[in-house]
């Protein structure tokens, strides 16, 4: 990562930085919002001699991947972005990142809400979070920009006045991906199998073959599958292999990977052709799809976004490699010696007391997606997603009610503005 360039710092006013943790939340939180600023301010990198620049502070996350840097580096979008692996040395010593402006803004958007307090603290610029259910750290932000009325009702009197609701970020996806990437004609169906090891471990040889039953049900049906920014085509098609010891349990067989003049297609033993989609983000293909079958994860929260009907799958029948868990039990369940048993024992711990696991049912506290957990098996999932598409009248009920919970658009704009008013007038009116 290269620091602010040392020449911009004699004009710099301000900056704006953005801090997340993951690629879900880079994909449907930070880059939309990174898009509006650019757009509404003169902004390096986009624009170089612009006095202010637009910089992204990974932090520390159990559920990381370690390459979110890479992903946003794609984006072209921030002028710097500091890895989760430099956090720390980054509040020691800031000035090692180049020569921080004396005024700036950080916006929450993903991670441990601490961690901003301490970033806005040590930098000494405004505080601004964006929450999602509730703001932990009211006294310590100037500005709480809450997704709706729950997080905003969570709050003490004494500090509603700093609250204001803006909406549901992701309720502007759908908007603008319908008018991407149109689909050739058919019944298309995503497979997504989820961005970590452990998931993709099951989750790949689990969905190749439900593919291949549903495709023998539905002859109509057309597969895409959306690569993870933290995956490769290549490490997808070696999870159906005989290297990853748990296709065996599945019957799909190794994946043939096969180029086509629009881009790469996996091909199974049995013939049924995935489209592989490298393009980052798919919202745009996603939002034509009539069903998904996704693991849980922010999949659920961006699928629901993009009213996109699902079936939610968690097939526990593997616990020794699903300790894709979040917090410190996560953390625990993950170390030597403790993970194979200490692992297995919470995820089955919380595979009972699981509650809701899907966003857009946790969003309604009711079943609006149907969620599969348990040793369920590639035949059940496709006769079920078989006949969700054999009754359209009852999809279409599943994205009305997606549609529903998603929101009004405008999320975006409101919290640009937000971040606006909280820099530097001279700063503020720039564009």
């Amino acid at each position: 990562m290269k620091p602010a360039a040392a020449e911009h710092q004699a004009t710099d006013q301000a900056a704006i930085v953005l801090v997340c943790n993951g690629p879900g939340e880079l994909a449907t939180w930070v880059r939309p919002l990174a898009r509006r600023l650019h757009r509404e301010l003169a902004l390096r990198p986009l624009q170089p001699q612009a006095p202010m620049g637009l910089q992204l502070v990974l932090v520390p996350c159990p559920n990381a991947t370690g390459i979110e840097h890479q992903v946003a580096q794609r984006m072209g979008l921030f002028e710097q972005i500091i890895p989760a692996r430099r956090f720390w040395p980054l509040l020691w010593r800031p000035r090692r990142y180049g020569l921080w402006p004396k005024r700036g803004v950080v916006v929450f958007l993903g991670g441990d809400q601490f961690w901003t307090v301490l970033l806005s603290a040590r930098l000494g610029y405004r505080h601004l979070t964006y929450a999602e259910w509730v703001a932990r750290w009211p006294r310590w932000n100037d500005r709480i920009a809450a997704m709706g009325p729950a997080a905003a009702d969570r709050l003490a009197k004494r500090w509603q006045n700093r609250c204001q609701v803006v909406g549901d970020l992701m309720a502007d996806l759908s908007d603008e991906a319908r008018s991407q990437q149109p689909l050739p004609d058919g019944e298309w169906i995503a497979l997504m199998p989820g961005s970590k090891r452990a998931k993709l471990q099951v989750g790949v040889p689990f969905l190749l073959e439900a593919a291949d039953r549903l495709a023998a049900q539905r002859p109509g049906c057309r597969f895409l599958l959306p690569v993870a920014p933290t995956t490769s085509v290549r490490e997808l098609q070696a999870y159906s292999a005989a290297a990853n010891p748990i296709a065996q349990f599945y019957g799909a067989g190794e994946a043939q990977l096969i180029s086509q003049p629009d881009g790469q297609e996996f091909l199974t033993p049995a013939g049924t052709r995935i489209r592989l989609v490298e393009e980052q983000p798919a919202h745009g293909v996603l939002s034509q799809c009539r069903l998904a079958l996704t693991t849980v994860g922010a999949n659920t929260a961006e699928l629901g976004a993009l009213g996109v009907p699902m079936i939610v799958l968690v097939p526990t029948q593997h616990l020794h490699v699903m300790q894709a868990w979040d917090g410190g039990i996560g953390i625990l369940a993950r170390l030597p010696i403790l993970r194979w048993l200490l692992g297995a024992a919470l995820t089955a711990w919380r595979m009972r007391h699981h509650g809701f696991l899907a966003w857009p049912n946790i969003s309604a506290a009711r079943a609006v997606v149907p969620e599969r957990v348990g040793a369920i098996t590639p035949e059940q999932i496709a006769a079920e997603a078989a006949d969700w598409l054999a009754h359209p009248e009852r999809l279409e009920g599943m994205r009305d009610d997606l549609r529903s919970l998603r929101g009004q658009p405008g999320a975006v704009a409101a919290l640009a503005g937000m971040v606006r008013e909280l820099l530097p007038p001279s700063q503020a009116s720039a564009s």
